[in-house]
């Protein structure tokens, strides 16, 4: 996917998140907690989201190139009525999406990655709505799948990105040479992952064995990597036991 083809699926889990959200706060008290995400409720969920949408909003707006100073980071007061509360997100999310059409994906902004771009937030933030949309819906029934491209390009990214920023930042242990595969079965992806020392080898079209072999929809295979599927949502051939230890790899943050 490019910049063009990830605003519109933006604005799209931007409105299915706001949907969710309001058929949560709609059963009234006390808040549903969402279950992927221990400790919190609906509300804890949007206010998470819409934080990180105007922390964003501000740093593409200012055309920052370094973190911003939180001394001189000001955000409006988060209301706290459910009406109240989602409207405040789906503004921000509104702007986000704004200022992502305006600055095209080379804008040069700070991020917490190698890739310095307005770019490299869209990706991000596409993602992390998707999943956490998923989360809201979890809230109230049965949640609804990723949509396949977003999902294919999720396993991608936090396989090239994801992954070596969070060993680096939880000093997670040596690799010694596990290699994993992803493989999707509603597509024609593969994804080879080696571990050698500190770093994460992504091998396109590998046909090299290996320990351990996942096969799911893009939609599992991508919430899985973000801890919301466990490891009996994928079918699995090789070194089950491999499997969990993608995340003693990989540390969540």
């Amino acid at each position: 996917m490019d910049h063009a083809e990830r605003l519109a699926p933006f604005r799209t889990e931007a409105a299915a998140f706001e949907k969710a959200v309001r058929r949560a706060f709609d059963l009234g008290e006390p808040v549903p907690t969402v279950p992927p995400c221990p400790g919190w409720t609906v509300a804890d969920l949007v206010r998470h989201l819409g934080g990180v949408h105007r922390y964003l909003v501000y740093v593409l707006r200012e055309r920052l190139t370094a973190p911003p100073d939180p001394a001189g980071l000001t955000l409006p007061e988060v209301p706290t009525d459910p009406d109240g509360l989602t409207d405040w997100f789906a503004q921000g999310a509104r702007e986000l999406a704004g200022l992502f059409h305006e600055l095209g994906p080379d804008t040069a902004v700070w991020t917490w990655s190698v890739e310095q771009t307005a770019g490299f937030w869209l990706r991000m933030q596409l993602i992390e709505l998707a999943v956490h949309r998923w989360d809201a819906e979890s809230a109230t029934g049965t949640p609804g799948r990723l949509d396949p491209d977003v999902a294919a390009d999720a396993v991608t990214q936090t396989i090239e990105v994801m992954a070596p920023a969070r060993r680096g930042w939880q000093q997670a242990p040596p690799g010694t040479g596990q290699r994993y595969r992803f493989r999707r079965t509603d597509g024609p992806e593969s994804w080879t992952v080696a571990f050698s020392g500190d770093q994460v080898l992504l091998e396109p079209g590998s046909t090299a064995p290996a320990d351990v072999e996942a096969s799911g929809t893009a939609s599992d295979l991508a919430l899985f990597l973000w801890r919301r599927l466990p490891p009996t949502a994928l079918r699995i051939t090789g070194d089950a036991a491999l499997l969990p230890y993608w995340f003693t790899l990989v540390p969540p943050v």
